[in-house]
């Protein structure tokens, strides 16, 4: 494609340039000819959704895409997710194999705002970006993505907004209607995992009525979600360590130190990944419309999603700054095979790994909105909301080790590791660890260590909104609006910890678990993973309970005894746990925002001009809660700070941290009619998004090492300011007037001022001279003398400061060939492309190198496809999603940042209605098994290989 890098007066040219093309005049007649021809066409199932889409597009007054479903429960899809995937712009990024967060245009989801009845949505994520999969499609009427703004909608999306919308029962046409979903479900992996649930079902039932003479609309909604969680893969972790292999290779002894040379990975995973994932969804609206100029409507959303999940297999951590090496094979500058083999004091191991994470997330939505049309011309809207999401996930993980004899009264670690690997790029690597045929073996294997990490989080958002809407009888100006919205948010982090053992060795003081025949279970792998060799799945219940016999203890939020500043008031635990106290707190978000527009209804050279310009403003004041170290210092604040544990720390002040801004946002949206069945619409306008709400938090802390080292970590910060774009779009349409369907370009570019926030690390960070309290002296633990503490890594966040621009085109093409004759008139297409480029490179710290990377969630191309048949009562559809490699986060021991390769996704679905009310259906999600596959700066640096299995429907649908 051509590089092309517009500015806004070019491009307002372009646009403006439109009104020399030739005119069609566009009378009364003939719109009402063409609102006549749309009401007669009757269509059903996915070809009607297209056509209720096409439609809303037509007349909206922005760059939009919608999805629209004729009934609740409309929607095939499994999410509003997979929904959303199927206009142009838009990929999704899977977890677990499903999508969940999605991108528009190039952007990743920390950039899309969404909204649920006009209402901004809080999410379980701990950041901006809401969970599309927590959505019930079958809940869920119709949705918009607005990818250029209008003032009267609410801030924050540089990439787009996602509009979700419930049932309105006043505007049906039926008095009452009742439907019901009910689908078994198969997952034809689940077989190769053990315990892993295969079957799984998918249900709903919705109702919507209206009463006393159609004054009063009721609309009630239940959708059900059971499935098996199931995955296998392989995860390469991240290169973080560098080490001179020229100099060291066959050096039995390790090197001394970490010079600097080639990049080691921290190791390798291999997992079984199943479990159970429940979601419910219930959605409820009462509309009352007691008089023609009032209305008032009361609804209630709300999805809770509960996860069981268990990941087992083993962990190889190759501890690469202690280790020696032979026959290594290295690729520009990272090794991605050889021999690695533990050295004396080094920590080389593999970790078999039992672990059990439970996740209950849930969402809730209310909102009342009361719309008066006070006069002909003067109409009021009043609508209060609350959106509220919490997550309660907790993450317990129990590590086991090879000793060399698990009988022994006193187990030692077997310290004859030695691994040998070979990477090969997107494909599954080759591995050989000297210690695989112990894996299986309960005279070797012992229980090391059990940790459980909860995350706990709650997100609120209260809001009023008033908007004010007047109409003019004037040439050029239809009507003027006026609104404005306060709003309050707060975010909660709890974080709490319990540990027992070490993932690196069997300790004397904590000693390891004895296992037992009952408690475990010898595991293979199969299929493509079956040359791996086989391991010890652990019942963690009942290893939990012979390892504790009077009872397993609990997380807390504890200093812990060995934390500075720490006032014990009994004897305990020398292990400090001070960062599960400081990564906990609130923000606070407050906003006042106030917009005025006029909308416009005129002629520009005979061709009708439509459309919007305005001006938002958006005051900004962000909290959080802090606790600063002042080393004990009253003057400074410093008071007694209590844990749950009852231990007092004395070092810290309590304080509330933040900053205020105003910003102010223009905005246009133009529409030219230029025939009765094409337009141009051109936008222009400044955008913005907010950080990530988890990212606002304080919770700077300090590191006080036993060998004298001081260091520090403020990857969050309560100073951090919006992202900023300015963004033009130029598009196309037209609708096709002897069959449905309508093709359209788009051409967009955004200016972006911030990309993202920036975390660096200051390495020798002058803590002292920066203001911290640190103490001068610490006692050395050999020879007992005082010694000076040396300053070391300090890690701090902020804004960055390079921009650039995001442009792209896009192309969307919909037809029911209903010009064909019979039986193939019922076919249809649906297809949607788009190219996205970006001068943006974010610099990305690779060990000790910084690398280069594009934009999260930038994939150039991305194509959805739809192929649809219906005749009679028979309807099918086969769907296809490809998009290019992109950069998202991988899940490993830690989040990871890497390149995700282009993936092709393909589903089918068949129907047949049996009578008027009945159908069955039958459904293949994922058809390919099409698996992720990740890496870190080129192919042969693998990332994960993660495969999910096919899901097959078969289910009955019933309406009246």
């Amino acid at each position: 494609m051509p590089n092309f890098k517009p500015n806004l007066l070019s491009m307002a040219i372009l646009a403006f340039g439109a009104i020399s093309l030739p005119t069609y005049a566009q009378d009364a007649s003939s719109t009402e000819d063409a609102e006549d021809a749309l009401e007669e066409v009757v269509v059903t199932g996915f070809r009607q959704s297209l056509v209720n889409a096409l439609d809303k597009k037509r007349a909206s007054d922005m760059v939009t895409e919608q999805l629209s479903a004729d009934d609740l429960g409309g929607l095939p899809d499994v999410s509003m997710a997979d929904a959303l995937t199927r206009l142009p712009g838009i990929s999704a990024v899977r977890t677990g194999g499903q999508a969940a967060e999605i991108n528009i245009r190039g952007m990743s989801g920390g950039f899309v705002f969404s909204t649920l009845n006009g209402r901004e949505q809080v999410s379980t994520s701990g950041s901006r970006s809401i969970e599309f999969d927590q959505y019930p499609s079958e809940l869920i009427s119709s949705a918009a993505v607005y990818k250029s703004p209008k003032a009267s909608l609410i801030e924050g999306a540089v990439a787009g907004m996602v509009e979700l919308s419930t049932a309105n029962p006043l505007e049906r046409t039926q008095q009452h209607t009742f439907n019901a979903n009910v689908r078994s479900m198969y997952n034809d992996r689940a077989g190769e995992i053990s315990d892993a649930v295969e079957f799984g079902h998918r249900l709903s039932f919705s109702y919507q009525g209206k009463f006393a003479d159609d004054t009063l609309g009721i609309a009630l909604g239940y959708a059900r979600l059971y499935q098996p969680s199931v995955s296998t893969q392989f995860a390469g972790l991240a290169y973080n360590s560098a080490v001179d292999l020229d100099q060291i290779e066959g050096d039995i002894d390790g090197p001394d130190s970490a010079p600097e040379g080639e990049f080691v990975s921290e190791g390798i995973e291999l997992q079984h990944r199943g479990g159970e994932e429940t979601r419910d969804g219930f959605m409820a609206s009462v509309q009352w419309e007691p008089v023609e100029n009032f209305s008032l409507k009361a609804d209630a959303f709300l999805s809770t999603f509960d996860t069981e999940a268990f990941a087992r297999g083993f962990r190889v951590k190759f501890e690469p700054t202690k280790a020696s090496f032979a026959n290594t094979d290295i690729r520009e500058n990272f090794m991605v095979g050889g021999t690695i083999n533990r050295v004396t004091d080094g920590e080389t191991r593999v970790e078999i790994v039992n672990d059990d994470n439970t996740d209950y997330d849930e969402v809730q939505s209310y909102g009342v909105n009361a719309d008066w049309q006070v006069t002909e011309a003067l109409n009021v809207k009043l609508d209060v909301s609350l959106s509220r999401a919490s997550s309660d996930f907790r993450n317990g993980l129990l590590w086991s080790l090879v000793a060399e004899d698990a009988n022994a009264d006193v187990p030692v670690f077997d310290n004859n590791v030695s691994i040998n690997y070979q990477l090969n790029g997107l494909s599954l690597p080759d591995i050989g660890l000297n210690q695989a045929d112990y894996f299986t073996d309960i005279n070797k294997v012992m229980v090391s260590k059990y940790g459980i990490y909860p995350f706990v989080n709650t997100d609120e958002v209260n809001a009023t909104k008033l908007d004010v809407k007047y109409d003019f009888d004037l040439p050029v100006l239809a009507s003027i609006e006026a609104g404005v919205r306060i709003s309050s948010r707060e975010y909660t982090n709890d974080r709490s910890v319990f540990e027992y053992g070490a993932d690196n060795d069997f300790l004397t003081s904590e000693p390891p678990l004895k296992l037992t025949e009952d408690m475990v279970e010898v595991v293979d792998w199969e299929g493509d993973f079956s040359y791996f060799p086989s391991y010890l799945a652990v019942d963690v219940d009942k290893a939990l309970n012979a390892w504790f016999p009077n009872g397993v203890p609990q997380p807390v939020q504890s200093w812990g005894s060995g934390a500075l500043g720490v006032i014990n008031p009994a004897p305990g635990s020398t292990v400090s746990h001070t960062w599960a106290v400081l990564q906990s707190g609130s923000v606070f978000e407050d906003t006042l925002a106030g917009y005025v527009m006029v909308n416009l209804d005129t002629e520009v050279a005979g061709i009708p001009v439509t459309g919007n310009i305005g001006v938002r403003a958006v005051k900004t004041e962000q909290y959080a809660t802090s606790l600063a170290n002042v080393g004990g210092d009253a003057l400074a604040g410093a008071q007694y700070v209590e844990d749950e544990e009852g231990y007092i720390n004395e070092n810290y002040a309590p304080s509330i941290q933040g900053i205020e801004y105003t910003d102010y946002l223009p905005q246009m949206n133009l529409n030219f009619a230029i025939t009765d069945n094409d337009q141009i619409r051109f936008a222009a306008a400044k955008v913005m998004s907010r950080p990530p709400i988890n990212r606002l938090a304080s919770d700077a802390s300090l590191y006080f090492s036993d060998t004298g080292v001081i260091s520090g970590n403020a990857s969050n910060s309560p100073a951090l300011k919006s992202f900023y774009a300015d963004q033009l779009d130029l598009s196309y349409e037209h609708y096709f007037e002897e069959s449905d369907g309508a093709v359209a370009v788009a051409l967009f570019y955004k200016d972006i001022e911030s990309t993202g926030i920036v975390t660096e690390t200051l390495p020798q960070f002058d803590f002292a001279g920066a203001g911290f309290n640190v103490p001068e002296t610490y006692v050395d633990e050999t020879s007992g003398e005082p010694k000076a503490y040396k300053n070391g890594d300090y890690e701090v966040a902020y804004n960055d400061q390079d921009g650039g621009y995001i442009q792209g085109v896009e192309f969307a093409y919909t037809q029911v060939f209903s010009m064909l004759p019979k039986p193939l008139d019922g076919l249809g297409v649906n297809l949607s492309y788009s190219y996205t480029e970006s001068e943006i490179e974010k610099q990305r710290v690779l060990g000790v190198s910084e690398v280069k990377q594009t934009l999260e969630g930038l994939s150039k191309n991305v194509i959805s496809t739809s192929v649809f048949y219906s005749f009679k009562d028979f309807e099918t559809r086969i769907s296809v999603r490809s998009r290019d490699k992109f950069v998202s986060d991988q899940v490993a021991v830690e989040s990871q940042t890497v390149y995700f390769a282009g993936e092709t996704v393909v589903d089918y679905q068949a129907s047949y209605n049996v009578t008027d009310n009945l159908g069955i259906v039958f459904q293949i999600n994922n058809l390919t098994d099409e698996p992720t596959r990740s890496y870190f700066n080129t192919e042969d640096q693998t990332g994960t290989i993660q495969y999910f299995g096919r899901q097959f429907f078969m289910g009955v649908t019933y309406s009246m």
